[in-house]
C-alpha cells in the first residue's frame, strides 16, 4: 500500500508540474524556450478633417477592445492641443478628442500595437447585435431579394450554409440580374446583412484590417460575421471565404467608425508595419491581466526577484549532487556542500571559484591542524575556523582589489559557515582515514559543484526556474524516485566487476 501511495504522490506531483506550467504558458504567453521573438503589428489610425470656424470640435473614433484572437499590449494618440480619453459602453470602445476650436485642415493619430494570443482565441460569447437602419426595398427589390434568398435557402442547410450560399449567388452570372439591382445603390455588405438578419440569422457587419507589412493609407474591410454554434464566424463578403482570422484583424463590430461634430469632411486612413520583439519581454508587458499575475514573482521588486532567481536554481542543483551521490557513487564532504560551492560558482565564474574554493580549504586545514594540538572543545573550535575563515576570505579580497583580480572581491558569496564545517570535517577525516579520503571527498565535492555549476548557469535552465517554478514540482518528484533506489551504483559495479566474472 505505501508503494502506491508512494507513486501516486510522485505521480500527482509531475503531472501538476506540467499542468501548471502550461496554463502559465497558455495564459501569458511566456515561451518555454528563451530567446524566441513573436511577430508584432504597430496600427497606426489617422483622423483627418475640415473644423468649423469658432466651433467646439469633437471626434469619436471606434477603436478595438478584446479582439478574439489578438491582445493589444499598446495605445497612444498623437494629437497636439486636444483633450483626449478612451470612453466604454455597452457595446463600444471609442477613442475622443476634443478642442475648443481649430483652423485649417486638422490631423489626429491614434495608434495600438497588437500581437496574436491564441489564449484569447475562444472569447466568442453572443455579445450584442447593432441595430442597423431599416432598408426600404422597393417592390422590384423585394422580388429579387426573396428570389435570392429562396435560391440559398434550397442549397443550404444551417445559417453557416446560408450565409456562404447567399454570399455566392450575389457573384453567380446566373442571379447577376437580381444582385445589381439590390446593389443599385446599396453598398454589398449591407444588403447581405440585411437579407441575413430578415432570415433569422445572427449576423453583422464588421470592419476590419487585412494586416500587410508597411501597407499605408488603407481602408478598412467589411465582412459578414454570423453567430452559429456559440461561436462567430467570419465571411468575405465578395468570395465567402472563411477562416480569415489569422491575417485579418477586426476593428470594429457594427456602429460607426468615426462620428465628428464641429467639422466635415472626415476621413479614416491606416498604415500598419510588422515588427519582432522578445516574446517574454511582450509576455512581461501583459502579465498583470492573467490570473497568474496575482501569484507571480514578477511582481515582487527587483532585489527580491533577483534572489529568487538565485534561490529557484537550489533544486536543479540539489538534484545533480543527488543523482552523483545515489545514482554515480561519488562521495562528498557534506551532503549538500557541493550545491552550494556551485551557488557560489555562478557568482565568482567557475576557475576563480575554483582555485578560492581550494585556498581557503588548504590554508585552513593547515591552522586547523595547529588547533588540534590545543584541545580546544568542539564549539570552541568551529568558532575559530569561522572567524579564520574570514580573515581569509578578506585577505584574499584585499589582495585581489590591489592586483586588479575583480574576482578576489566576490569571494564572500561562499557560505563561510558551511566552510568552517567542511575544514572540521575534513580534518577529522584526515586524523581518522588519512588524507587520500580527504581528497577524494574534496575533489569528489568539486566535481559534484561543477556539474551542478554547468547545469544552472544554463540559460535554459535559469530561465524555466524562473519563469516556471512549478518545474520544480517535477525535480522534486525525481529526487523522490532516486531517493528509492536500492541498486548498485556506478562505481560499486566498477568496484565488485570481479565478482562478475565469477
Amino acid at each position: 500500500m505505501i508503494k502506491y501511495t508512494f507513486y501516486f504522490i510522485v505521480s500527482a506531483l509531475i503531472a501538476l508540474g506540467c499542468f501548471i506550467a502550461y496554463e502559465r504558458h497558455y495564459h501569458t504567453q511566456i515561451p518555454f524556450v528563451p530567446g524566441q521573438s513573436k511577430s508584432v503589428w504597430l496600427i497606426e489610425a489617422k483622423v483627418e478633417f475640415e473644423p468649423e470656424k469658432k466651433t467646439p470640435i469633437l471626434v469619436s473614433l471606434n477603436i478595438p477592445d478584446k479582439i478574439p484572437g489578438y491582445k493589444i499590449f499598446f495605445e497612444q494618440s498623437s494629437s497636439a492641443g486636444y483633450g483626449f480619453s478612451v470612453v466604454h459602453d455597452a457595446t463600444q470602445k471609442r477613442a475622443q478628442w476634443s478642442i475648443r476650436e481649430a483652423s485649417s485642415k486638422q490631423t489626429l493619430f491614434y495608434k495600438i500595437q497588437i500581437a496574436q494570443d491564441q489564449s484569447d482565441a475562444t472569447s466568442q460569447a453572443l455579445e450584442y447585435l447593432p441595430q442597423y437602419p431599416e432598408i426600404i426595398w422597393t417592390k422590384a427589390e423585394e422580388l429579387a431579394k426573396q428570389d435570392l434568398l429562396q435560391k440559398a435557402l434550397a442549397r443550404s442547410s444551417n445559417d453557416e450554409t446560408l450565409t456562404r450560399e447567399l454570399i455566392k449567388l450575389f457573384s453567380s452570372v446566373s442571379m447577376q440580374e437580381s444582385s445589381s439591382l439590390l446593389l443599385l445603390n446599396k453598398k454589398r455588405v449591407d444588403v447581405i446583412n440585411a437579407i441575413l438578419n430578415e432570415a433569422g440569422v445572427k449576423s453583422r457587419v464588421a470592419m476590419g484590417l487585412l494586416l500587410e507589412d508597411a501597407r499605408r493609407n488603407q481602408s478598412l474591410t467589411p465582412m459578414i460575421e454570423i453567430y452559429h454554434q456559440d461561436r462567430w464566424m467570419l465571411f468575405d463578403a465578395m468570395t465567402a471565404k472563411q477562416n480569415i482570422e489569422k491575417d485579418f484583424f477586426l476593428w470594429q463590430r457594427g456602429g460607426s467608425l468615426i462620428e465628428l461634430v464641429g467639422g466635415s469632411n472626415a476621413k479614416v486612413s491606416f498604415s500598419m508595419v510588422e515588427q519582432n520583439m522578445p516574446a517574454l519581454e511582450l509576455a512581461m508587458a501583459h502579465y498583470d491581466d492573467s490570473v497568474f499575475g496575482l501569484f507571480s514573482i514578477h511582481s515582487l521588486p527587483i532585489e527580491e526577484q533577483s534572489i529568487f532567481k538565485m534561490l529557484l536554481l537550489l533544486p536543479m542543483g540539489a538534484l545533480i549532487t543527488v543523482l552523483m551521490r545515489l545514482l554515480i557513487g561519488i562521495r562528498t564532504s557534506g551532503t549538500f556542500m557541493p550545491v552550494l560551492i556551485a551557488m557560489a560558482f555562478l557568482q565568482t565564474t567557475l576557475l576563480p571559484g575554483l582555485i578560492t574554493f581550494i585556498m581557503i580549504v588548504a590554508v585552513g586545514l593547515m591552522i586547523r591542524s595547529y588547533l588540534s594540538h590545543l584541545n580546544l572543545l568542539l564549539v570552541s573550535r568551529i568558532a575559530t575556523t569561522i572567524i579564520i575563515v574570514i580573515f581569509i576570505i578578506v585577505t584574499a579580497s584585499v589582495v585581489g582589489h590591489n592586483l586588479g583580480f575583480n574576482t578576489g572581491m566576490t569571494v564572500a558569496v561562499f557560505p563561510i559557515i558551511i566552510l568552517a564545517w567542511t575544514i572540521e570535517r575534513m580534518s577529522i577525516l584526515w586524523e581518522e582515514d588519512g588524507a587520500k579520503e580527504v581528497l577524494i571527498q574534496g575533489f569528489g565535492s568539486l566535481f559534484v559543484a561543477t556539474i551542478a555549476y554547468l547545469v544552472m548557469q544554463s540559460t535554459l535552465i535559469g530561465h524555466l526556474s524562473f519563469n516556471f517554478p512549478e518545474l520544480n514540482l517535477i525535480v522534486l518528484a525525481l529526487m523522490m524516485l532516486m531517493g528509492r533506489y536500492t541498486g548498485y551504483r556506478l562505481f560499486e559495479l566498477y568496484r565488485f566487476r570481479e565478482f562478475k566474472d565469477n
